[in-house]
């Protein structure tokens, strides 16, 4: 009768491990799901029709009309238009490119970085435009190419050649104020969160100054 009692003690023990067991793994499981289901951020172009204290008011490209809350920590940066003199070896810059067959990177456009945000996005990643690249990092050593300029740009895996070919885009990023969100200036934000009541909010707005159109 002891033994049988003590067989019945052992088997409900292991049971409630296996079923402890069990949960864990559904708790675990439905957290790497809903880990998954998190909504990625939203890249949104167009012009800013106004700002009324933390709510930022456009217009998209797409023509749709919508509100995005700055967080209370949201960054401004105003971007001016800039040239290939103005890079200089050091510089920490990126750029969006399309990979060439001999392993170089052709320019789509170029960002130069204040050195307030050097290692910014640093290293080498699939961009936004299909097959496209973006490389972040130091400016090494450039020398001249039938192409354009080669840039080589060093982050902490490794290096890429860009070439800048004419008329590639550059474009200088300078740490902006809330101040410089007016009206009918042209705004990028790289990354927009939908919240659970389906309004929007960043923590960054790239803003066009005289002109210039953010990427």
């Amino acid at each position: 009768m002891t033994q049988e009692t003590n067989l019945n003690g052992a088997t409900r023990g292991r049971l409630r491990f296996l079923v402890s067991v069990a949960a864990a793994v559904l708790t675990l499981s439905g957290a790497t799901f809903a880990w998954a289901q998190q909504p990625q951020g939203m890249r949104i172009r167009g012009t800013i029709e106004k700002l009324d204290g933390n709510v930022l008011s456009v217009k998209s490209r797409d023509g749709a009309d919508l509100q995005i809350t700055l967080t209370d920590d949201a960054r401004v940066i105003d971007v001016v238009k800039a040239s290939l003199a103005d890079i200089k070896e050091g510089f920490f810059v990126g750029s969006a490119a399309m990979p060439q067959a001999e392993g170089s990177q052709k320019a789509l456009e170029v960002h130069i970085f204040p050195e307030a945000m050097r290692g910014t996005g640093e290293g080498h990643r699939p961009y936004t435009v299909p097959n496209s690249t973006m490389t972040n990092g130091t400016v090494g050593a450039d020398v001249a190419s039938v192409d354009g300029q080669t840039l080589t740009l060093k982050y902490k895996d490794g290096e890429k050649k860009i070439i800048v070919g004419p008329g590639v885009p550059i474009v200088r990023y300078e740490i902006g104020e809330k101040k410089d969100l007016k009206p009918g200036a042209a705004f990028t934000i790289l990354s927009a969160t939908k919240k659970p009541d389906g309004s929007l909010e960043t923590a960054r707005v790239n803003v066009g100054r005289d002109g210039t159109v953010p990427e």
